[in-house]
């Protein structure tokens, strides 16, 4: 598996990024890849480590080992092939994902050495693209089922695909005017650009897949309606419900959620700006989260021009390097990571707890007032800390509750204590209707999405395997899922206590 002892040759080398004081002048990608010959020893330097823990850190399971070696080999037709099988958006990942796999790489044992898998994977699907590899596959039998998918994000696009080459007709329904979810509207676009996305919703249409967009369930056509028309329905409404802050101030102008904040420049860049939008342009701006869509917030705002961009997080500083008490390898470490967007620039604090927001007058938030905390729960104010600061725009960045509730209320399922569809094994408390992605896990990461969209195909198929036909004459065929033109519809759902 790659090259023998290559590890020890070959150092690991990061993707190339483009130089942070001119990326910000423009809002197109930043990260590429290495050259072939040195994506082939970065390939080379998988060690044939006997178990594989980069297969137990990649939620999908991805064949990491095998495409490593391939792409050594410099055999890319085959390495598509085996990303493809586990994976329906390797450019998705290799863009966004976090790369856990890298986190359980055995050579990550010497931190910060894996092999860069999340580089050569997106380098694999890139040449599969150039190619011509990558072409439609609709069914070579219909079923005559047909299936709803709500939702239109990466669990979304990954169950309708499954679906799909099972030979059922599947509609996707997408409230916004165009498919992809936080893909295409939450991510900016110099994270992934947009035509990436279109180009994977080309091959869903030319596969058999209906979009219709600018259709709110629940509002433009009822969740009654849905069920009378479809014989299954997939919730993959993502977890939309943002977490708030509740202090003094917050009702003022100038205070937004992070992701309308997003929307509104994803809006904007596409050319279909809303009547009032939310804009950075030199402000003092304010983000308050130290995730991800807080980074994206801070990397719009440098390339809006911003006058100053300050980050906080309620914790406190996690340590330098790999706490291995805490967690240790392959485990996903818990460790200070400065993102891209603050290495373009802006303040990032830590141990802040928000005490309110204020205005001179005019409804316009103007200050915003701290505290230092004691960094962990319940995250005592350290008396004499307080400080106050102008802002001009301040974005909550705090995550996400729970999906949105009327759709589940319409559809009658049940839900777990936290607001999530209650659907252990992607069944629901209803017949017939299923859930995927964070609507049934909560938030979490875009590799889990694609596969939790994968794992509910499996189920929403092996249900409508027993429904009857509509059309008498494919009952035959409507019991035979391998017989669908798709050998591979996702890994066997994990066993639980209500599968099991």
């Amino acid at each position: 598996m790659g090259k023998v002892g290559g590890f020890l040759e070959i150092t690991r080398v990061e993707q190339p990024e483009r130089d942070p004081r001119a990326r910000t002048r423009d809002f197109k990608e930043f990260v590429g890849t290495l050259p072939v010959e040195g994506l082939r020893e970065q390939g080379a330097r998988c060690m044939e480590c006997g178990v594989p823990f980069c297969h137990n850190g990649c939620p999908l399971g991805n064949l990491i080992p095998d495409w490593n070696d391939l792409v050594y080999r410099d055999r890319w037709r085959e390495a598509i092939d085996q990303l493809h099988a586990t994976n329906n958006f390797p450019e998705f990942t290799g863009k966004l994902c976090p790369a856990p796999c890298e986190a359980a790489c055995v050579l990550e044992i010497r931190e910060g050495d894996a092999v860069a898998i999340k580089q050569i994977e997106v380098s694999i699907i890139n040449r599969a693209w150039d190619e011509g590899w990558v072409v439609p596959k609709p069914p070579e039998v219909e079923t005559g089922m047909t299936v709803a998918v709500v939702g239109s994000g990466p669990a979304g696009l990954a169950a309708a695909q499954q679906l799909r080459r099972a030979g059922h007709a599947v509609t996707v329904y997408e409230r916004d005017e165009a498919g992809g979810g936080l893909v295409r509207f939450g991510v900016p676009h110099f994270k992934i650009e947009k035509w990436v996305v279109e180009r994977r919703l080309d091959q869903l249409r030319a596969e058999g897949v209906e979009f219709r967009y600018g259709v709110d369930v629940g509002v433009d056509i009822s969740a009654q309606e849905l069920r009378e028309q479809h014989d299954a329905v997939v919730i993959a409404t993502g977890s939309r419900v943002p977490r708030d802050l509740p202090v003094p101030g917050r009702e003022l102008d100038g205070v937004h959620y992070a992701m309308d904040y997003l929307y509104d420049r994803a809006r904007v860049l596409e050319g279909t700006p809303p009547e009032h939008p939310i804009s950075a342009a030199g402000k003092h701006v304010l983000v308050i989260g130290g995730g991800d869509t807080g980074a994206d917030c801070v990397g719009h705002a440098h390339r809006e021009g911003a006058a100053s961009v300050t980050q906080i997080e309620l914790l406190g500083e996690p340590p330098a390097r790999r706490p291995d008490d805490l967690t240790p390898w392959p485990r996903w470490p818990v460790k200070l990571r400065t993102s891209y967007a603050l290495k373009e620039g802006g303040e990032r604090d830590f141990a802040i707890s928000t005490t309110r927001l204020s205005s001179n007058g005019g409804g316009k938030v103007e200050q915003v007032h701290w505290v230092q905390n004691s960094g962990k729960p319940p995250f005592d104010a350290i008396p004499g800390t307080e400080e106050t600061r102008p802002v001009d725009l301040v974005l909550l960045a705090m995550g996400f509750l729970h999906p949105e509730q009327p759709l589940l209320e319409g559809l009658g399922v049940d839900k777990d204590q936290r607001g999530n569809v209650k659907a252990g094994a992607y069944s629901t408390s209803v017949e017939g209707v299923f859930a995927a992605g964070d609507a049934r896990r909560g938030q979490s990461l875009i590799v889990w999405a694609i596969n939790e969209g994968r794992q509910c195909a499996r189920v929403t198929d092996r249900y409508l395997r027993h429904v009857v036909a509509r059309d008498p004459r494919d009952e035959e065929s409507a019991g035979t899922s391998e017989r669908f033109g798709s050998s591979d519809l996702g890994a066997d759902p994990p066993r639980t206590a209500s599968n099991a």
